[in-house]
């Protein structure tokens, strides 16, 4: 796997740390939701799911995209070993991550807020 402009920053290792986030993520709205649920908390308190929804969001889709959302920011891939970045030379391809990593942001930002209104507007 190799660096592609606007659609892979990301190798292996920090694919696998991206589907880490997400496990983490999903675990934290599922004992968030079950939490709210256990003490009968108001329906508004749900609203509080949108957080660890994002982390999930977040986490999933760039490691379904192989592509780091931050690193996309920052002009910067990896796929070495972690945490070793290297700088993405030229300026379209560091215009072209942008672009890609605002949509992350955008997609991430839409998943989870469904997710939080499926489990606002489920009656439990």
């Amino acid at each position: 796997m190799d660096y592609i402009a606007g659609s892979c920053n990301i190798g292996k290792g920090e694919i696998r740390r991206r589907q880490f986030v997400a496990l983490i993520g999903l675990i934290l709205t599922i004992s968030t939701v079950i939490g709210l649920i256990n003490v009968s908390a108001e329906r508004s308190a749900r609203l509080g799911v949108f957080v660890p929804a994002m982390i999930f969001a977040v986490g999933f889709i760039q490691s379904r995209r192989k592509f780091c959302l931050a690193f996309g920011l920052m002009g910067t891939f990896n796929f070495g070993s972690l945490g070793k970045l290297s700088r993405v030379a030229s300026p379209e391809d560091r215009k072209a991550d942008r672009k890609t990593a605002i949509s992350i942001l955008v997609q991430a930002l839409s998943l989870a807020l469904v997710i939080t209104l499926i489990i606002y507007l489920l009656p439990l």
